[in-house]
């Protein structure tokens, strides 16, 4: 009977909502009553919650939760980029962000890591966002009053996250959903508008042990001895890394010099992050075949300082064959992958800077310095001079627009066998590909493919 009685409260608010621009079931009016008779509904569906959990039943609160009245402010958006389990880009109009996008941090919970150091359940977490979001037929972000509140870096609005699913039934609070599938901790919970709903979404997830509170292990966590993070985490802390053995995911993209370049791609930055990998003389052929080109692979090793490349790198893997999920051993995710080769202009890799919005503190950086190890790509580079050493590798200086860029090729030849790179290239304009690594402390581009130097018409 108290499940049916809040049902009623919870259709009454509807029932008196207006309409906007938005759809009919997203923007109610007359905010007094609808404010009164939701607050009403809300105890009512958690003191039905807690006698329901008494005797077992599993109670839907994602569904039966109901967004305010027009004391809140509601905006129906499109995802612009998935960063983890509680944080989101939306696109929005310009009144509501004069960039375009608004960057959300759900409100009143707290997934597990997936951007840093990987927690446990963190990939879980995130991976189930991106699925309820990215199959919805309607998203609509919420404020807990009439103002879109900032969080306490600043950067970001906390958000409730309403989505309609493709199959059927109207609107679904995902912050609530991740409380009752064990996929968030509380943060704050209780200290909102929907507080009573989401402390009985804990209770339920912590009475059926779900995820974070199985007391289970994650099988998608590796609970080695390494440090656990994405290859952003790296390569944006990599001097706090050295001498630390650690773990990430990423795509094999050159392979040379008895080492590989991994990069991965942010989508919240838009940028890839990359790392030089040395795997020596000692790895065998199964090992090697994890490390060629194209694959998605699970990389485990110490961070140095390589001097003689004037870099850092992850040396010091190794591949136990009989124990293939060993969680030190490098592993072979997925197959099937290409470099992305961003391009960019000679003059941004001289000279521009890049703002990044960390947890605690924004940070800027030389857009070069971000690009390090990772794929690129530049056009119509006029060469300046060409210097060849005796082992066949060269140097080019290059500019474009007043802005100069150093390309270093290996010893290639073509399909006749001819030299790559010769001094009749002086003058004439190139577009290259390659990795972006350091020499004498200036960034390069590294060019180890006979393709990666194309001579413009």
């Amino acid at each position: 009977m108290k499940r049916l009685a809040a049902a009623t409260l919870l259709l009454a608010v509807c029932l008196i909502a207006g309409c906007s621009a938005m759809p009919q079931d997203v923007l109610p009016s007359m905010a007094g009553a609808a404010a009164t008779l939701e607050q009403t509904a809300d105890a009512a569906v958690s003191e039905a919650g807690t006698e329901a959990q008494d005797n077992g039943e599993v109670i839907d609160y994602a569904a039966e939760a109901k967004m305010g009245g027009s004391e809140t402010a509601k905006q129906e958006v499109t995802v612009a980029a998935y960063v983890d389990g509680d944080t989101v880009h939306f696109s929005v109009p310009e009144s509501v962000d004069p960039s375009g996008v608004l960057k959300a941090r759900f409100i009143g919970v707290d997934t597990p890591e997936s951007t840093g150091k990987i927690e446990e359940y963190g990939k879980k977490a995130a991976g189930f966002t991106k699925e309820r979001l990215s199959d919805a037929r309607s998203i609509v972000i919420e404020s807990d009053n009439g103002s879109w509140n900032l969080d306490s870096t600043g950067g970001r609005s906390l958000v409730w996250v309403w989505y309609k699913p493709q199959d059927a039934g109207g609107y679904r609070n995902l912050n609530i959903e991740l409380l009752q599938q064990g996929l968030a901790v509380p943060y704050s919970s209780s200290n909102n508008r929907l507080g009573s709903v989401c402390m009985a979404a804990i209770a339920q997830a912590r009475r059926d042990k779900l995820n974070i509170y199985s007391g289970e292990k994650d099988p998608d966590f590796y609970y080695g001895d390494a440090v656990e993070l994405t290859l952003k985490e790296l390569r944006l802390n990599i001097a706090d890394y050295e001498g630390v053995k650690v773990a990430f995911e990423g795509v094999i993209t050159i392979n040379g010099g008895n080492s590989v370049f991994v990069e991965q791609y942010d989508e919240e930055t838009g940028l890839c992050y990359g790392m030089s990998v040395y795997y020596g003389y000692g790895m065998s052929g199964a090992g090697l075949d994890i490390l060629s080109v194209g694959n998605l692979s699970r990389i485990v090793g110490t961070v140095q300082y390589y001097e003689a490349g004037d870099r850092y790198q992850v040396s010091g893997l190794s591949y136990r064959q009989m124990k293939p999920d060993a969680p030190d051993n490098i592993k072979k995710i997925a197959s099937g992958y290409e470099p992305r080769y961003a391009e960019i202009t000679a003059a941004d890799f001289a000279g521009a800077a890049v703002k990044l919005d960390g947890e605690n503190r924004a940070q800027e950086l030389e857009l070069s310095e971000l690009l390090m190890d990772t794929t690129v790509s530049m056009k119509a580079l006029k060469v300046k001079s060409v210097y060849i050493e005796d082992n066949g590798k060269a140097t080019l200086s290059c500019e474009s627009s007043g802005a100069e860029v150093s390309v270093r090729v290996e010893a290639l030849t073509n399909a006749d066998g001819e030299p790559v790179i010769t001094k009749a290239l002086k003058g004439k304009r190139i577009d290259v590909k390659g990795v972006v690594d350091s020499h004498n402390g200036f960034k390069q581009v590294h060019v180890f493919l006979p393709e990666g130097v194309a001579v413009k018409k």
